[in-house]
């Protein structure tokens, strides 16, 4: 019952705050999971995600459907993917997604075989089995501008001819007024979900100073040490990793974080 005492410090029904930094659209799955614990989420998007949907994307598509490996690096990138192209039509032992929540896209979209990490980074996805004999084989990352630069580095090393395609983007969306209003009145303990690291130092330097200030005191939350480790070099004091990226999970670790956080002021 350990877990039960330090609960006293945090009462089950204390109202909290979890910031989120998902994609305009996409805050829903960890809203809900926060709620269940108790908490309230302030979405703050640093981008919304265009499809492409054009004649070279479906091109470079058509093309990738012929390749040896096909490597999906999100959801979003599955589900822009299986707009432009059929899926089931991949055969056996190609395709290949960075977690759980993209192979669950893929699969729901009809593709077979789908191999995923229980690590759902970078280096869990190096270490599949359909990741290691790509000596002279043609892989193609279906992915968005931007991020994954260790994935496509390690299949060049590992001797495959890589075909990237972006399949959506990343459109800014420059932080309002308002959510700034919002920022600095915000009451009670407050934790930031950390899932992307170009989302992070893209809201950042936006931040008022004393916002930022505050920001760095509060407990973060990430969905990977890589990302905890990033989140230190911004100054954070407070970062730690959760069981994994998906939204129940970043939403656990948070509420685990405001309790260790008030115990710590207690026995202080």
């Amino acid at each position: 019952m350990h877990g039960m005492n330090r609960r006293a410090y945090v009462p089950a029904d204390t109202a909290w705050h979890l910031i989120s930094l998902r994609p305009q659209g996409q805050h829903d799955t960890l809203r809900s999971a926060a709620a269940r614990l108790g908490g309230h989420t302030l979405a703050l998007s640093p981008w919304r995600v265009a499809l492409r949907t054009d004649t070279l994307t479906r091109a470079q598509l058509a093309h990738a459907a012929t390749a040896d490996r096909l490597v999906f690096t999100s959801p979003t990138a599955a589900e822009a993917a299986a707009r432009l192209l059929a899926l089931p039509e991949l055969g056996e032992g190609r395709v290949v997604a960075v977690g759980e929540g993209t192979a669950r896209v893929l699969r729901r979209h009809g593709a077979r075989d789908v191999q995923a990490p229980q690590r759902m980074d970078s280096e869990g996805l190096l270490a599949l089995p359909r990741m290691q004999e790509l000596q002279g084989l043609r892989v193609a990352l279906v992915t968005a501008p931007g991020g994954r630069g260790m994935i496509a580095a390690q299949i060049v090393e590992r001797g495959a001819t890589l075909q990237r395609v972006d399949v959506y983007e990343r459109v800014g969306l420059p932080l309002s007024t308002a959510v700034i209003e919002r920022l600095e009145a915000l009451q009670g303990p407050t934790v930031l979900a950390l899932s992307s690291g170009e989302a992070l130092e893209t809201v950042l330097p936006q931040l008022p100073a004393a916002v930022l200030r505050r920001w760095q005191r509060m407990p973060v939350v990430a969905a990977s040490e890589r990302l905890a480790a990033l989140a230190r070099t911004h100054g954070f004091t407070h970062a730690s990793v959760a069981a994994g990226p998906l939204p129940a999970q970043l939403a656990s670790a948070a509420q685990r974080a405001i309790t260790a956080m008030a115990a710590g002021h207690a026995s202080a």
